[in-house]
């Protein structure tokens, strides 16, 4: 207990609790329209935008948010627009992201230390200004998500449906992305790739073993990610391991033990 008397572990612990409301909302959201997968592709593309901005000496998390917003809204134009699925797209923007990074990165004087911890994250370097940021955005999230959250769920299941009763299918499908892709650039430098594609997955796959409706799977989502992004920071003091690792683990074995259990109830 007596890390709770360092200001950097007690930053963790909001950080831990901000990310897990923030990533439940968002998971719970691209696993219904089965668009796990643009997790990764919006990730991989922002390597893009950090290779940029330090090749031209500019704030590489702010050339990172354009290269996010820009490739999610670019995969539901192609999609939309020109009937691309959504997978091939995500695969378009993943590989297109990866290269311009790839040769950014090569083509800047010097080393780029910083890029371990885009891929690996560090909560326990998170600052009041990332709290601050951070919690602006969950608020913002959850305000959005309050307003509008029966009209989500039609277009999150059946998009046609929702095309049929007039709802503002379009709207919606596009301020869920980009406030997708401004999720993930604001964890990736303190959560790393790693943690964040499995923030947005295991734990509504873990709900999803107790809880069939959309409000149901959101908050047990929450619930999960708290206990298990707390039991692996404690766990990350005691053994001195890196903290994203663990937290992975716990939510894998989690999950694995949860399927046991759905097993033997049937």
């Amino acid at each position: 207990m007596e890390f709770l008397a360092y200001d950097f572990f007690r930053n963790a612990l909001i950080g831990v609790i901000l990310i897990s409301i923030a990533s439940a909302v968002i998971g719970t959201y691209i696993v219904t329209r089965r668009l796990v997968s643009i997790s990764g592709g919006i990730t991989h593309a922002c390597f893009g935008g950090l290779g940029l901005g330090y090749y031209l000496g500019w704030n590489p998390l702010l050339m990172a948010a354009v290269f996010a917003v820009g490739s999610s809204l670019g995969v539901q134009w192609m999609s939309s627009r020109h009937r691309v699925r959504e997978d091939s797209a995500i695969a378009v923007v993943w590989a297109i992201g990866m290269a311009i990074g790839t040769l950014f990165i090569f083509l800047t004087p010097g080393y780029v230390p910083e890029l371990n911890t885009f891929l690996f994250g560090n909560i326990l370097t998170i600052s009041r200004a990332d709290l601050w940021a951070f919690g602006i955005f969950t608020v913002v999230l959850l305000i959005f998500t309050r307003c509008f959250f029966h009209t989500i769920v039609i277009c999150a299941f059946d998009s046609d449906f929702a095309r049929v009763r007039q709802l503002p299918v379009t709207f919606i499908s596009t301020a869920m992305t980009v406030l997708v892709a401004v999720c993930i650039v604001l964890t990736i430098r303190l959560v790393g790739v790693m943690l964040l594609m499995s923030m947005l997955a295991l734990p509504q796959m873990i709900a999803e073993s107790f809880a069939r409706r959309f409000k149901s799977i959101m908050l047990l989502s929450v619930a999960v990610s708290l206990v298990c992004c707390m039991a692996g920071l404690w766990m990350a003091t005691v053994i001195e391991v890196p903290c994203s690792a663990l937290i992975v683990l716990v939510m894998a074995v989690a999950y694995i033990i949860t399927r046991i259990f759905a097993i033997l109830r049937k």
